[in-house]
């Protein structure tokens, strides 16, 4: 069975009623769409909550060669793939159409679980072990860049019109839960085995379950609906870096420079913040672990009422409330954080980041695919998306560590507000209605 999801036509982009069944059509197809981003993200963070155990199997530290190799496949995967990623699946999902972008991005990450989770150790087979680690992590790093600007075309494309915002908002939504269900795993595993079993064999089971769970993302992902038209895929330009450059070089340039500021927040209060609550804060491990869990948790539930808000009061207003008071905010809540010591306080103001990160997150799909045109709309969103997350986003936590060796931790505060005046003064270019979107589909 297909998922279809006719296309609205109305006058002057005013859309006709959806019907009860293509109403029920386009919510599950948001469903299925956002289960194989979910997966996506859980196969990619259980490779980080796990390394602990798994590292000793292929990374003796008596072989600095492997020392090497995880190193560069770290970064690697982390930072270089990404971007070709975004360009490779944007290409691929303009000119060929999302479905196929989708779920070629899926098997990618299913197949790089599955190979992980059988992979031979170090001991075993010597330094192909962790070279071929790294091979597994370049194809799930490949397969990450490119699922955020797929998935966020597809989704933004196919939701409700007037309810955009709304649904494209559980593209976030499952991007936590991916790292949410990826902790909640770890947490039970260790409840259950010891740390030995874990480090000989109990760390290979997520990333069997990975694997599983991303057959299924790819079962769900074959039903649905081509929004991409055949018109669009004939178009000469369609998916090309010429096309995108030669027409759309404000946009790309306007979408990159508030994306900066969004993965630099979003990965100062989500990644960082763990380590900044051990490291400046003071605060035992365990409660950190406790605080970041339930903070995210809230911060993943905060989406759909910010996605629902943006289409009550714009998007462009939205963006703006964002890089304002991220502007605003920073400075005092980073340095509210440092003289805590009730780990509740620590929860309310990383929550309060957080909410502010949400005007931006709850529609950072949208918001982006309503600048370009059908032609190169996945490309313009994956890798505007993937270029600023790497530089940006992916720096975040070592800017920040390596100014606190410096001891101009501080510093680091005033690095993230100067990227939300940036972000703030992007926003100002975004028009107050969609330019492309409101007359599709």
């Amino acid at each position: 069975m297909s998922v279809t999801a006719p296309p609205v036509v109305g006058i002057k982009g005013a859309p006709r009623a959806y019907t009860t069944e293509e109403k029920r059509h386009r919510i599950f197809a948001i469903m299925a769409a956002s289960s194989g981003n979910l997966v996506e993200w859980f196969d990619f963070y259980v490779y980080a909550f796990s390394a602990l155990y798994f590292a000793p199997a292929f990374f003796p530290k008596s072989d600095p060669t492997a020392q090497l190799l995880n190193t560069a496949g770290v970064f690697a995967a982390g930072f270089l793939m990404r971007p070709i990623g975004g360009w490779l699946f944007g290409r691929i999902a303009d000119r060929m159409g999302r479905k196929t972008s989708l779920l070629i991005s899926v098997a990618m990450m299913c197949g790089g679980s599955l190979v992980i989770a059988c992979l031979p150790t170090y001991a075993q087979i010597g330094a192909w072990a962790p070279l071929l680690l790294l091979v597994c992590r370049l194809f799930q790093g490949l397969s990450v860049g490119g699922e955020y600007g797929t998935t966020a075309t597809y989704m933004s494309e196919v939701a409700l019109r007037g309810q955009r915002g709304f649904f494209s908002s559980f593209q976030y939504v499952t991007l936590i839960g991916g790292q949410l269900l990826a902790v909640l795993v770890i947490v039970v595993m260790e409840q259950f085995l010891s740390e030995a079993e874990l480090k000989a064999w109990g760390w290979r089971i997520p990333f069997a379950i990975g694997a599983v769970a991303a057959v299924v993302a790819l079962l769900l992902r074959r039903t649905l609906h081509e929004t991409q038209t055949a018109e669009a895929k004939a178009n000469k330009e369609a998916g090309s870096m010429a096309g995108l450059f030669r027409h759309h070089k404000a946009a790309f340039f306007t979408v990159l420079g508030y994306t900066a500021g969004g993965s630099l927040i979003f990965y100062t209060f989500t990644t960082y913040m763990q380590k900044y609550l051990v490291n400046t804060v003071h605060l035992p491990i365990k409660t950190t672990s406790y605080v970041m869990t339930a903070a995210l948790f809230v911060y993943m539930c905060m989406q759909p009422v910010f996605g629902a808000l943006s289409d009550r009061i714009g998007r462009r207003n939205n963006m703006l409330l964002f890089g304002g008071l991220g502007a605003l905010a920073t400075v005092p809540i980073l340095t509210g954080l440092q003289h805590v010591t009730n780990p509740v306080v620590a929860f309310l103001l990383i929550i309060l980041a957080l909410a502010i990160v949400s005007f931006y997150t709850s529609i950072s799909g949208i918001v982006k695919a309503e600048m370009f045109p059908p032609e190169v709309r996945a490309l313009g969103v994956g890798l505007a998306y993937a270029v600023a997350n790497a530089i940006f986003g992916g720096s975040a936590e070592y800017v920040a560590l390596g100014l606190k060796s410096l001891g101009h931790e501080s510093a680091f505060y005033w690095y993230v507000t100067a990227m939300m005046v940036i972000a703030f003064a992007v926003s100002w270019r975004l028009p107050r209605q969609a330019s492309y979107l409101h007359h599709d589909h």
